[in-house]
């Protein structure tokens, strides 16, 4: 039992380790595709590697069950990105980063009021969740001015709230007992499936050219064999694990592996509040699963 914790804990750290990575692909991309575009096509990408990983067809479940998976693709693929993507037109990168870091509250939230059961919050994580968000806003803003643009700003909120029910459901799919590939497969179809009315309303495009270029075509494989197929499978396995709100405060780390790789690949300069941020954000994440570790 403790073992499968461990590995839990180790999943959630890979997922957070690659999703704070993908800026540097999603930023090159972004030279020759629009954001829906590298949305739908790194998730087909990942749907097609899940069926290539385990081609046998799932039992078809209850009408509930199928029900919750279309609800966790809805949720954590279609809504959550486009939300997030959207709202980077109306507001700053640094306020959705922001904003969208505060997921881990709204799983609390959620999770006392739908899976009463499962998990307690306790005086630590709120503890924990001030220090985490005061560290994400020092490394997001490091110096620069606050600047509120609601509707960009809601749209964010939308995003974590949106992620809050995806953690939620995919704790509910792992109690179904389905492998984690089948129900993460599962759960790409209905989100590409919710994705594909979005798509008329962008500049969406199928020049399959663009693929030619090799820094495109790795980036984009990185994005839909990485950050999607195996970070799903690996942040649900996490779930499953450890429940929805431990797991949910793994997101905390993303701005930290965001800052590292900056460093480290892009040779940005390490600043004063970087580096303060950084520390408050390990100290929150440590507060945030203290209690817990010490009941299990």
């Amino acid at each position: 039992m403790e073992s499968k914790k461990t590995i839990g804990h180790l999943s959630a750290l890979l997922t957070v380790l690659i999703w704070g990575t993908t800026f540097i692909s999603t930023k090159i991309l972004l030279a020759d595709f629009h954001p829906v575009e590298i949305l739908f096509y790194r998730f087909i990408i990942g749907f097609l590697a899940l069926i290539a990983a385990c081609p046998k067809r799932s039992k078809r479940g209850s009408l509930k069950q199928e029900l919750t998976f279309a609800a966790a693709g809805l949720c954590g693929i279609s809504l959550y990105y486009l939300l997030e993507n959207i709202a980077l037109t109306f507001t700053l990168a640094s306020n959705v980063g922001v904003i969208v870091s505060a997921a881990p509250l709204f799983t609390a939230i959620l999770s006392c009021l739908f899976m009463k059961s499962e998990e307690k919050l306790h005086a630590n994580f709120f503890i924990g969740f001030a220090a985490a968000m005061a560290g994400i806003v020092l490394i997001s803003f490091n110096g620069s001015t606050l600047e509120l643009n609601p509707a960009g700003d809601l749209l964010a909120i939308a995003a974590a709230l949106v992620w809050a029910f995806y953690s939620l459901l995919s704790k509910k799919i792992s109690s179904f007992g389905y492998p984690v590939l089948l129900s993460t497969r599962r759960i790409f179809f209905y989100g590409i499936l919710f994705m594909i009315p979005a798509l008329f309303f962008f500049d969406f495009q199928t020049d399959f050219s663009r693929f030619a270029d090799t820094a495109c075509l790795i980036n984009i494989l990185y994005l839909g064999l990485g950050a999607s197929a195996l970070c799903f499978v690996t942040w649900n396995f996490a779930v499953g694990e450890l429940g929805a709100l431990k797991t949910s405060v793994y997101i905390y780390m993303v701005p930290v592996i965001t800052v590292i790789t900056s460093v480290l690949i892009l040779h940005e300069k390490l600043t004063v509040l970087a580096v303060t941020g950084t520390a408050l954000i390990l100290a929150g994440l440590f507060l945030s699963e203290y209690r817990h570790d010490k009941k299990t």
